[in-house]
């Protein structure tokens, strides 16, 4: 099995683009080798080796190099776009993250019950939350700098208001999974006392009956990201 080398490949794709899929096209080592970062020499040796493994036909004609890719050069190129593009559709979408369960402040039933959060909650995640939130405190440097990174994915929002004397911000939600059972929503509050180690789950369930945890149990999050 022949293995190519990232200039082999980045070679025929350039000349795929060119129309050497079909035709004979004009290429200059000097050209080739500026497109894949490498000397002249090297852009030749390339086309050589290229041509030793059957990948492309070549012809010299008047001082010019005349090239065109086989039918195993198509096919090798081909490959490794299929690999590509079924690796992006099939990409982990999600961020799987763990801590254990520690009390929060009391304020999370009064926001989560607030008519003007209940309504869009309705409306865009499907469920109006149990009153309350599930504080998740993560145990290890490498989910808070998830979570950071999380956080600017694309995510429903729930928009901020007013109720005529103070105003609300912003909540992001990401659908999740708790202890890979339970159906639920990581929340980002546009406002939070929290610093970046706690992270917030909202559900319609009251979670700590439905998973049978208590303060200090380990909890996994998988969050589900859109592509």
């Amino acid at each position: 099995m022949i293995h190519l080398k990232i200039q082999h490949l980045m070679t025929l794709a350039h000349l795929l683009t060119m129309g050497a899929r079909h035709n004979f096209v004009s290429v200059t080592t000097a050209s080739l080798g500026k497109y894949i970062n490498k000397s002249q020499q090297a852009a030749s040796k390339h086309l050589s080796e290229l041509e030793k493994y059957k990948f492309i036909e070549r012809v010299i004609k008047n001082r010019h190099t005349y090239v065109k890719i086989t039918e195993d050069g198509y096919h090798e190129i081909k490959a490794l776009s299929n690999l590509l593009n079924n690796s992006t559709k099939s990409l982990l979408s999600f961020v799987e993250l763990k801590g254990f369960l520690v009390s929060g402040m009391g304020e999370g039933a009064y926001y989560m019950s607030l008519r003007g959060y209940t309504d869009q909650f309705k409306s865009r995640i499907g469920y109006v939350p149990f009153p309350g939130t599930l504080n998740v405190k993560l145990n290890e440097i490498i989910y808070v700098d998830a979570i950071k990174r999380l956080c600017k994915s694309k995510c429903i929002i729930i928009d901020g208001f007013s109720d005529g004397m103070r105003t609300y911000g912003w909540v992001k939600c990401f659908k999740a999974m708790l202890n890979k059972s339970i159906d639920c929503h990581l929340i980002f509050l546009e406002r939070t006392h929290h610093d970046d180690s706690i992270i917030e789950i909202i559900s319609q369930n009251h979670l700590r009956e439905v998973a049978k945890i208590s303060n200090s149990s380990k909890v996994t999050i998988k969050i589900n990201i859109a592509n």
